[in-house]
């Protein structure tokens, strides 16, 4: 992965690395997080990429639940418990889904509560001939998500009337000794728990993400193979060549000077589902004290088509993070010699990514000519192992830039209030 920035806007180097020597007290304190190799900090994700024993436990319940009949992998979950999950899997496989009817196991996701969806659900599960044919995966940290449980009891009576003895399609994630855990062990279903330390938003390289990816056939030794590459790398010293550290670095400069928006620009639609990753991780993270950054996330090139004119020609309250990847990890499609309908010249004979490539060079063209700042984000190609770079490179850019912005990452206060509310209603 690289990452480069473009000064349009007259913020010089000197600028960029004043501020980052703020942060070199804490790049020592990630430095000794990683030697510690455990989960006494509020950072301690940061060591996922290299728990070994993590590693065992997901590979060994996994060969236990995964059988040649799996069909589907149901995900219940919200926010930090299926958002990570959902970005890798559709970034290599969900977004494909339509295209590729034959393709199994596929992931179904439950998040939010939709009558209409739980009952195609449930009429999935009418359809199926055997119970192997479905893994069902309920994910809550606390143990006491309002919107998870509901769609957990939903699916649990569904599969009760199909099946006899289903919870050994079952597996509950969440952490030790919550009230959910304990529930599922009582009814013998498997666990998988998530440390203490590790926030929802920052766990998807914990079991949280690692099982249900790895149940559906994707190689979590290269995801965690480039997140602890990139982790390496966004903990060194030399903050210069520091990815993570020099881009909060940007965001927190250019937002000193108003531009409180940040908006993904992801040059591959299938990467659309990373960008509402990362908007909840600048959400939670960041948004506190009334400070905070707005996340949006685009999608090239239909984005150009839709919202472009107000990202160029509305107020300069933005900067762009451009991501897109240097090759296709697929075949290679080539545009006809003689196009039959020729209405755009220059395409005859050109491979159909060159055509992107050069609507990249001109969308930054166009930001540079109207003084609107970006930084290039360039992946390999969408894989796995690119995947754990970008995802273990945006946690730790979040922690560097909750520590300029002198707010607290790893809490999210004002989150809490809805779920109290409702919870108060649903009793009442």
């Amino acid at each position: 992965m690289k990452f480069h920035y473009t000064d349009t806007c007259g913020l010089f180097d000197l600028t960029i690395e004043e501020t980052q020597k703020q942060l070199t007290p804490y790049t020592q304190h990630l430095q000794s997080v990683v030697a510690k190799q455990n989960y006494e900090h509020s950072e301690s994700s940061i060591n996922l990429p290299t728990d070994t024993k993590l590693e065992a436990q997901v590979k060994q319940l996994a060969s236990e639940k995964i059988t040649q009949k799996l069909k589907y992998v149901v995900i219940i979950g919200i926010g930090g418990s299926n958002l990570g999950t959902k970005a890798v899997y559709d970034a290599l496989r969900g977004y494909y889904d339509q295209v590729e009817q034959t393709r199994f196991p596929r992931m179904v996701f439950l998040d939010t509560q939709h009558e209409e969806t739980l009952s195609r659900v449930i009429n999935l599960i009418q359809s199926l001939g055997d119970k192997e044919e479905i893994l069902i995966n309920a994910i809550s940290k606390s143990g006491g998500t309002t919107e998870t449980i509901v769609n957990l009891e939903v699916v649990f009576d569904a599969m009760k009337e199909k099946f006899q003895h289903v919870e050994d399609r079952f597996v509950i994630t969440t952490s030790k000794d919550s009230a959910f855990q304990n529930k599922a062990h009582e009814l013998g279903i498997a666990t998988l728990t998530i440390p203490e330390t590790v926030g929802g938003r920052f766990s998807v390289l914990s079991a949280v993400g690692l099982f249900p990816l790895l149940a559906v056939g994707i190689n979590i030794d290269l995801l965690r193979q480039g997140a602890t590459e990139m982790r390496n790398l966004c903990v060194d010293g030399d903050l210069k060549t520091n990815p993570a550290a020099l881009s909060a670095t940007i965001l927190y400069l250019h937002n000193k000077e108003g531009k409180n928006i940040h908006d993904s620009f992801f040059f591959a639609p299938q990467l659309e589902s990373l960008g509402k990753w990362y908007r909840q991780l600048t959400g939670e993270s960041i948004g506190k004290e009334g400070k905070g950054i707005t996340p949006t996330a685009s999608v090239g090139s239909n984005d150009l088509h839709s919202v472009v004119q107000l990202y160029l020609g509305g107020p300069k309250d933005k900067i762009t993070s451009f991501v897109y990847p240097i090759h296709s990890s697929e075949g290679q499609v080539w545009i006809p010699q003689q196009p039959v309908f020729g209405i755009v010249q220059g395409i005859a004979k050109k491979q159909v990514s060159a055509v992107m490539k050069a609507i990249i060079e001109g969308v930054k063209i166009a930001y540079k000519k109207r003084e609107r700042p970006y930084v290039l984000i360039e992946i390999e190609e969408i894989g796995e192992k690119e995947l754990g770079a970008f995802l273990q490179f945006k946690m730790i850019e979040m922690m560097y830039l909750g520590r300029l912005l002198e707010v607290n990452t790893f809490d999210q206060p004002e989150v809490e209030l809805y779920k109290i509310e409702t919870k108060r209603i649903l009793q009442s």
